[in-house]
């Protein structure tokens, strides 16, 4: 069928790079013991919509 695309604003991709880089700043300094832990945290985060800003694929409000 066809792809959903998301369009992810400037200042929520803008967060998610300082996130990422004061992650690394941090891990340089303390870096972590355990080895399951690290790869946890490369996992891929999953944002979920609740709420006044779920929206269905037809365009209405979810709730």
């Amino acid at each position: 069928m066809g792809e959903i695309i998301r369009f992810v604003p400037k200042s929520e991709r803008e967060r998610a790079r300082l996130i990422r880089e004061a992650r690394a700043i941090y891990d340089s300094i303390f870096p972590p013991a355990d080895p399951v832990r690290e790869q946890h945290d490369k996992a891929p985060i999953s944002h979920t919509v609740s709420g006044a800003n779920a929206h269905g694929s037809d365009g209405g409000v979810l709730s």
